[in-house]
C-alpha cells in the first residue's frame, strides 16, 4: 500500500513537470505594434503568416501610442516589438531589450530623423534652445524625431515653451497647419511625404543624424536560440519570391530586413542621453 502511494506521488510529480514544460513551450510569442495611426496592426497580419509557414508561431498585440507601448513592453506584454528608435533606444539602455532587424523600405531608406516645421513665413530655426522661448511647440512623446529631439537641444530647460503631445507625427504636421502650434518638430519620411498637403507650412530645421526606422526590438529575456530562429526567417524575406513573401511586402511597403545592432543606435542613444533618459527613465519627463 505505501509502495503504492509513492508510486503515485511519483507519477504525478511526473506529470505535474510535463504539464509545467507544455505550457511553457505552447505559450504564445507575443510582438508588440506601435498603432499610432488606425489600421497599421492589420498590415503586419501576412508576416504572422510568414513566420508560421516558416515554423515560427507569435501573436500580435496592439499599443495605441509610443507611450502605452513604451510601458507595456518594460512590463513584459510582449516578447518583440516593431518600435520607433526612440522606445527602441530607452530599452537598450534600460536593458531590457536588444535590436533584432528592421524595414528596408521599397525606396531603399531604412534610417530617418527629426525636422522642425513652421508656417511659411516664420522666423527660420537657429538650432538653439532660445528659438522656442514663448512659442508653443508640438511633437510626439518618446519619439526621437519628437520630443527626445527637442529636450536633447542644450538648456531647452532654461526656455518657456509650451509642450503639445500629438498621438503621432501625422496628427501633429495636421495639429500645426490648423494653428494649434507655432512649431512642430516631425519625422522627416512624414514630412516628405505630406508636405505637399500643407503648402502653408515650411521646414526650417532638422536634426543632421539619423536614427533606425521601426526596428524589431526583443526582450533580452528570450531564449538566444529562438531569437536567432526569427532573425535568419526575416532576413530571408528579401530574396523570397513565394506568395506569403509577396504579400508581406506589398503590405508594408518593404524589400525585406536587414541585421541592426546597437551601433545602428549610436546617434539615437546619445540624443536620448542628452535628453535625460537613464536606466532608470519611466517614460515621463
Amino acid at each position: 500500500m505505501r509502495i503504492n502511494i509513492l508510486l503515485i506521488a511519483v507519477l504525478l510529480s511526473v506529470i505535474s513537470v510535463i504539464s509545467l514544460t507544455n505550457s511553457v513551450e505552447a505559450r504564445e510569442f507575443k510582438i508588440l505594434i506601435m498603432q499610432d495611426q488606425k489600421g497599421v496592426a492589420k498590415k503586419y497580419r501576412p508576416l504572422l503568416t510568414y513566420l508560421k509557414k516558416r515554423g515560427f508561431d507569435a501573436t500580435i498585440t496592439t499599443a495605441p501610442g509610443y507611450s502605452d507601448a513604451a510601458r507595456m513592453f518594460a512590463n513584459g506584454t510582449a516578447d518583440a516589438m516593431f518600435s520607433g528608435s526612440g522606445v527602441a533606444g530607452c530599452m537598450i539602455i534600460k536593458e531590457l531589450a536588444e535590436p533584432l532587424v528592421r524595414p528596408i523600405a521599397k525606396d531603399g531608406t531604412s534610417t530617418y530623423h527629426a525636422v522642425v516645421v513652421t508656417r511659411r513665413g516664420d522666423e527660420k530655426f537657429t538650432g538653439d534652445a532660445e528659438y522656442f522661448r514663448g512659442k508653443r511647440v508640438i511633437f510626439t512623446p518618446l519619439a526621437s524625431a519628437g520630443e527626445f529631439y527637442y529636450r536633447s537641444i542644450k538648456n531647452i530647460k532654461t526656455v518657456n515653451s509650451e509642450i503639445e503631445m500629438s498621438v503621432s507625427h501625422s496628427a501633429a504636421l495636421d495639429a500645426l497647419s490648423r494653428g494649434a502650434a507655432d512649431v512642430g518638430i516631425i519625422k522627416n519620411l512624414v514630412w516628405e511625404k505630406d508636405r505637399a498637403n500643407y503648402p502653408g507650412l515650411v521646414k526650417t530645421g532638422e536634426d543632421t543624424d539619423e536614427n533606425p526606422e521601426m526596428c524589431l526590438i526583443v526582450s533580452k529575456k528570450m531564449d538566444s536560440d529562438k531569437s536567432a530562429a526569427l532573425a535568419e526567417i526575416l532576413l530571408a524575406l528579401k530574396n523570397d519570391v513565394s506568395p506569403e513573401a509577396r504579400k508581406v511586402k506589398v503590405n508594408l511597403l518593404i524589400q525585406g530586413y536587414i541585421p541592426t545592432t546597437r551601433t545602428d543606435f549610436k546617434h539615437t542613444l546619445l540624443l536620448l542621453k542628452e535628453a535625460g533618459v537613464t536606466k532608470s527613465f519611466n517614460f515621463v519627463f
